[in-house]
């Protein structure tokens, strides 16, 4: 039930884009500006947030065993998105390899692991965003932003997910906390990081018919791979390491959530397939409903 409202919460956020779409109260050159916004401020405050924890060694071991599960996850999608996508079109092989590789952890993994977990599992959930924004600002950005104008060797190194990443570290292993000052705006900005998405999405939705939301036999095997099989996968490699209890949940409810919305940003910021992106998040989103249910409970089941 958690999981199904939490998704639900999503799409009636993806609705009210849609709606702002068809009425004109958002436009193309306004969705661009709030991308940045969204890619530069909120995403970096999010995971800032997250790393403002005492220092512990248990944390640190269990986060550490977070990272390694989040690294698996995205190597294991990453291999069966390259062998899978190789002959389509090359702006559209871009979208799909991506969509099934990273997953909408932050956006929609972190509320529901705060739901489900607690402040630990949000906290064991910033070791699956550790890897995510390595990730996806290096090779993810690689991907998306090969041969076009948009893509700088430096950013994969100098870009505000992995500086934030650093910055967070710093900050849990020296057990630095942040001023009220400070902490408040940027827990504030942190809490932008769902709806805004979401938003984008819907109006990126409004630019096409609805009936053509499923797609084709591509966008299937992307929902598959993202959705499916590498999260049971991920699952079993998990469990056969003898790996349990919060840890072991928290990684499977970020290796379990719908494609990134950052697929729509980095489409949208790179000049790759818009609609095709805004199509596999809205829908992949949709389909975790069953999907996600499903598979968050059998590790939760498995996990104690």
């Amino acid at each position: 039930m958690v999981v199904g409202t939490q998704v639900l919460t999503l799409f009636i956020l993806i609705g009210i884009g849609f709606a702002c779409g068809r009425l004109k109260l958002l436009n193309k050159s306004a969705v661009r500006s709030i991308n940045d916004i969204v890619i530069y401020i909120v995403n970096p405050c999010l995971i800032v947030s997250a790393f403002q924890r005492k220092f512990e060694v248990t944390l640190l071991h269990n986060f550490l065993l977070a990272v390694l599960g989040a690294f698996i996850g995205h190597m294991l999608c990453l291999a069966i998105a390259l062998m899978v996508f190789r002959k389509q079109e090359e702006g559209r092989r871009k979208v799909l390899r991506f969509a099934a590789i990273f997953s909408n952890c932050g956006f929609m993994g972190v509320p529901l692991l705060s739901a489900l977990l607690g402040a630990d599992g949000v906290f064991y959930g910033a070791g699956y965003l550790v890897v995510f924004n390595l990730m996806i600002w290096s090779y993810g950005q690689y991907i998306m932003a090969k041969g076009s104008e948009g893509f700088e060797t430096k950013k994969i190194i100098l870009n505000p997910g992995v500086i934030a990443v650093f910055i967070g570290l710093i900050f849990f292993f020296t057990s630095t906390t942040l001023p009220d000052i400070i902490m408040i705006p940027v827990d504030y900005m942190a809490s932008l990081n769902t709806p805004v998405p979401m938003l984008i999405i819907g109006y990126t939705l409004s630019g096409f018919a609805l009936r053509d939301l499923m797609g084709g036999v591509d966008e299937l095997k992307v929902y598959f791979i993202r959705l499916v099989a590498g999260p049971l996968i991920l699952l079993g490699i998990l469990y056969a390491m003898g790996l349990r209890g919060i840890v072991l949940t928290a990684v499977i409810v970020s290796a379990s959530a719908p494609t990134a919305a950052l697929t729509t940003m980095f489409a949208i910021k790179f000049g790759c397939d818009e609609e095709l992106s805004a199509r596999i998040v809205s829908t992949s989103t949709l389909i975790s409903i069953v999907t996600m249910t499903l598979i968050v409970g059998l590790a939760r089941y498995i996990a104690y």
